[in-house]
């Protein structure tokens, strides 16, 4: 067990970020405290907080390695609570314009469904496990708090279950509040420079409905992505086996598109996908409850790690520094992989004479190679014309070779798992960029009349 550096440390936020985080930064504390303004069900269930945990999250093998590094045997964890296994590249039924469907091979990682609530609920029941680590519910921030100097956060005011304004001393602050609104009320009133704002607009507009899986389900798949048809249409459709025997259905459109809040309409529109896959799946299924709604107007970037100057003691993570497109199931994995990664900078920074010093450049520095792969995949979204946001000056080269990419991962299931591996988080972003898969890309958009 290392030497602990500081006293105490506040997470702001126990979704998965926070969790995350709060696992990861707890062998270097005496006391970490996690500040949740929504109450915290003793069994898996929907907080009010989080409206979008209804709907489909993914949790990709890069996520899972990072969740059970912080919480080591997650996988009998997940097993237990009944979450369903599934094999990448073969179990989920993958429909692609031009690929209805994308050939199936197994490539040799495991994945997981189940529902947000009991994910969350899992890592809770673990953290729980650590003697060090405190959970507030029903305590919403109000404030960080910052030195004398201005220089460093040193304590978080919030109001508690009676309405009671309180604060806490705090050596280390993590923001998982999920939109930064902490970190950048902070920045604005000790006077630092606002970040730099990365958006892509989409206008994203789902449903999601639960379903029992029907006996008589297909079994040559396990799940479906049904991707649209870029630029051409932005509807998609997702199924996927959570726990009790039941699926979660999400239908999705982009710019204007917006499922159906209704049983009827909801069939309807999986009726207009490309292919009849997911409407065959579903039409005979028993729906459990109301289908639930959420928009997303878009993906997100604070670029914290270009500011000259930054507070000590304060690290955003998760969502506070980068949101992702929902549809591309990244976000959970990505915090987790964050709060591994801050974990290893402390434990590094054990020796020095005030570890605190530089640790949040250091951190946001550390993660811009993690967040690379995301955000190249988010910043496909400006293949629309309708989508929002400064578009990256190579966009027309970028999408080429993706599209050359995929042609190539159809035909060799050695490029498949790269692409798999970048996408799930096992692999940076620059695996894409070895020399022997970069030359094949090469060869394929030379042959379309693209460079």
């Amino acid at each position: 067990m290392p030497n602990r550096i500081w006293r105490r440390g506040v997470i702001i936020g126990a979704g998965i970020g926070g969790l995350a985080a709060a696992r990861a930064v707890s062998p270097y504390l005496e006391q970490v405290t996690v500040l949740e303004r929504d109450d915290l069900p003793n069994e898996p269930a929907p907080r009010t907080g989080t409206p979008q945990d209804r709907h489909i999250h993914g949790l990709l093998p890069g996520g899972f390695e990072a969740l059970d590094r912080l919480f080591p045997n997650f996988r009998a964890d997940l097993e237990r609570a009944g979450a369903v296994k599934a094999r990448g590249g073969r179990d989920v039924w993958m429909e692609r314009a031009g690929f209805d469907p994308f050939p199936q091979r197994d490539l040799g990682y495991d994945m997981f469904g189940l529902s947000r609530p009991l994910l969350e609920h899992i890592c809770r029941r673990r953290l729980a496990q650590e003697f060090n680590v405190e959970l507030r519910p029903c305590s919403r921030v109000t404030e960080l708090v910052a030195s004398p100097d201005q220089g460093a956060v040193v304590g978080v005011s919030f109001k508690g279950e009676g309405g009671r304004i309180e604060t806490i001393a705090a050596d280390l602050v993590v923001d998982a509040s999920g939109r930064a609104a902490p970190t950048l009320a902070l920045l604005a009133k000790v006077g630092h420079a606002k970040p730099e704002v990365l958006e892509i607009g989409i206008d994203l507009a789902y449903s999601t409905a639960l379903f029992e899986i029907p006996d008589d389900a297909r079994s040559q798949w396990v799940g479906i992505m049904h991707l649209p048809n870029v630029p051409d249409s932005t509807r998609a459709g997702f199924l996927f086996p959570i726990e009790n025997h039941r699926w979660l259905v999400a239908l999705a459109g982009m710019h204007g598109v917006v499922p159906p809040s209704d049983i009827e309409g909801f069939l309807a529109f999986a009726r207009t996908l490309r292919t009849p896959t997911l409407y065959d799946a579903i039409k005979g299924a028993h729906i459990v409850g109301n289908i639930a709604r959420y928009s997303f107007p878009g993906s997100v970037r604070h670029r914290f790690d270009k500011l000259e100057r930054f507070p000590s003691g304060l690290i955003p993570i998760a969502d506070s520094i980068c949101r992702f497109n929902p549809i591309f199931g990244q976000g959970m994995s990505v915090a987790a992989q964050e709060a591994v990664a801050l974990g290893r900078l402390l434990e590094r920074r054990l020796e020095l004479s005030d570890p605190l010093d530089g640790l949040a450049q250091a951190f946001l520095s550390s993660i811009q190679q993690l967040l690379e792969s995301p955000w190249a995949i988010a910043e496909t979204d400006f293949a629309y014309v309708q989508t929002r946001g400064a578009r990256p000056p190579d966009l027309a080269r970028r999408l080429r070779r993706a599209a050359a990419l995929i042609q190539l991962a159809a035909q060799d299931e050695a490029v498949h798992k790269v692409v798999f591996e970048v996408r799930s988080l096992l692999k940076p972003h620059s695996a894409l960029r070895e020399p022997w898969l970069e030359s094949r890309v090469r060869a394929v958009v030379e042959s379309v009349g693209g460079n």
